[in-house]
């Protein structure tokens, strides 16, 4: 599994630590990434999904992981989300057809 979130796509920085003595030397700075477990509404079940704290802000603001997922455009969603997403829109159409 990346360490990459699901919905910001928020992934690895490198760069330098440096030294008092200028010294430099390789270093990671990761992700705030948490395995999270999130309700949908449309699918009446909880989804796990491993989001950068930021993200997780943004599914609260958009309303929900629904509406965030349909409202994100599928390039920036990892595999995971994009899968999620389809089973809403699958779950949204099966409900238009029977009502």
């Amino acid at each position: 599994m990346s360490r990459k979130c699901a919905v910001t796509g928020k992934g690895v920085q490198t760069g330098n630590n440096v030294s008092h003595a200028n010294n430099k030397s390789r270093r990671r700075w990761l992700p705030n990434l948490q395995e999270t477990s999130l309700l949908s509404d449309t699918l009446g079940r909880m989804v796990r999904l491993r989001l950068s704290t930021n993200g997780i802000r943004t599914i609260e603001h958009k309303g929900g992981l629904d509406a965030a997922l349909l409202d994100i455009p599928d390039a920036r969603l990892n595999q995971d989300a994009r899968r999620v997403k389809k089973q809403i829109q699958k779950a949204i159409e099966a409900k238009k057809a029977t009502a």
